[in-house]
């Protein structure tokens, strides 16, 4: 890990050396700053308009997040052709950049035809009014005929490549809110230089899957540490008192980036001040190993007072993928819900969450427990230890956390 001088005001103003750190991004060889500028969150609107019709303020507070983060070190800006206006506001400001010490990101989604994901590609390539990206990435790799209409002949990848070959892309990779064993597909595919995917304190599911990545020397993002990795920026009481001294996200960032492995965490900086809490990390990334410890020891010991020690290890156990669930209810994704309140009190995330299931798409699969009382889930639960008692916990989530359908902002 390399650092970089740079410097930031503290809370008084007043200014304070903050020395970024940077890891090798696996196979690009790219110096990754372990924060990155995330682009889902400053832009405008989540659907292309007319660009005479963003507020003139908005682009001055993406262009101030912008240069904030460049003054910080966080040289990789991340954005996506999903995220509205968000590439063609960058578009206004890279070019103004010294394009040389930043790293561009954008993702397109798969496409069913090579010339639709060629026309997509144009559009992001013109709205950044650049000449090339870093980093192109496949983006909601999440199911199976995904990563076929990227992998056939003929296919995303074949025309990825065209693009590499030109000069217009540099290198590959791929995200994803995906299973773990589509996630595992792609990596051994061996075509992609990195990922993009969610692992957390909260969610560690995925943790094979960056072992894999890191045996095949790719890059490692992981996505909205803040936001999905538990809402860390409204955190309850409960777990800014389990998570102390730390802040909840300056304990997460801490304990993702303890782990080599993983190479950038995505900030989605709305102004330019989202940047300050994670910043704390930096400070103390080298003493992690005496920080974390105790902190992780004591919300294990919160969990298990709350859950009972057999459900804290075993829960998981015996679990049908949804597809194989009657009403396809997302059984593991629910348990794992209500286990957050349970444990720590994450009502308002496991809500947000929770109300995703049914509207979300394959970004976040499966239904809700709604029809509970009418499904026979005995067949596809009888390699659980819990059988019995897990139609009576999924009753009681869906009557804890039920409430407005919600959808994906980028549905919005």
């Amino acid at each position: 890990m390399t650092r970089g001088r740079q410097f930031r005001q503290n809370s008084e103003g007043t200014l304070v050396e903050c020395s970024m750190r940077y890891r090798r991004f696996g196979r690009t060889e790219l110096p990754m700053p372990v924060f990155s500028c995330g682009g889902m969150r400053y832009q405008f609107s989540w659907q292309d308009v007319n660009p005479s019709t963003i507020p003139a303020e908005n682009q001055r507070n993406l262009e101030a997040t912008i240069r904030r983060a460049l003054a910080l070190g966080i040289t990789h800006i991340e954005t996506a052709r999903g995220y509205g206006t968000s590439e063609i506001q960058l578009g206004k400001i890279l070019p103004r950049l010294p394009r040389e010490k930043l790293i561009v990101q954008t993702k397109v989604g798969p496409r069913p035809t090579a010339k639709e994901f060629r026309e997509t590609l144009e559009t992001s390539l013109r709205n950044l009014q650049l000449d090339y990206i870093d980093l192109l990435a496949i983006h909601g790799l999440n199911l199976p005929e995904h990563l076929e209409q990227v992998l056939r002949p003929g296919g995303c990848l074949d025309v990825a490549r065209e693009w590499q070959a030109s000069g217009k892309i540099r290198f590959i990779g791929f995200s994803t809110h995906g299973s773990l064993e589509v996630i595992r597909q792609a990596i051994a595919s061996d075509v992609f230089d990195y990922v993009n995917l969610h692992w957390y304190y909260i969610n560690q599911q995925n943790w094979p899957a960056i072992l894999d990545a890191q045996a095949r020397d790719m890059g490692v993002f992981i996505i909205s540490p803040a936001d999905k990795g538990g809402m860390l920026y409204k955190p309850p009481q409960r777990l800014v008192e389990l998570c102390a001294p730390l802040s909840p996200m300056v304990f997460n960032d801490l304990f993702c980036l303890s782990h080599p492995q993983v190479h950038t965490l995505s900030i989605g900086a709305a102004r330019p001040s989202d940047f300050d809490e994670h910043l704390k990390a930096l400070e103390l990334l080298d003493q992690a190993g005496e920080i974390l410890p105790p902190i992780l020891a004591r919300l294990e010991q919160a969990a298990i007072d709350r859950l009972g020690e057999d459900w804290y290890h075993t829960w998981h156990e015996g679990l049908p993928d949804y597809r194989h669930t009657p009403g396809e209810v997302n059984i593991p994704v629910i348990l794992w819900l209500w286990n957050l309140v349970q444990a720590y009190d994450l009502l308002d995330y496991a809500r947000m969450r929770y109300n995703l299931l049914g509207n979300g798409g394959h970004w976040f699969p499966g239904a809700n427990a709604a029809r509970i009382k009418d499904l026979d889930l005995g067949p596809c639960l009888r390699h659980s230890p819990h059988r019995q008692k897990i139609p009576r916990i999924l009753q009681a989530a869906h009557d804890l956390l039920s409430g407005t359908p919600r959808q994906r902002l980028s549905q919005s």
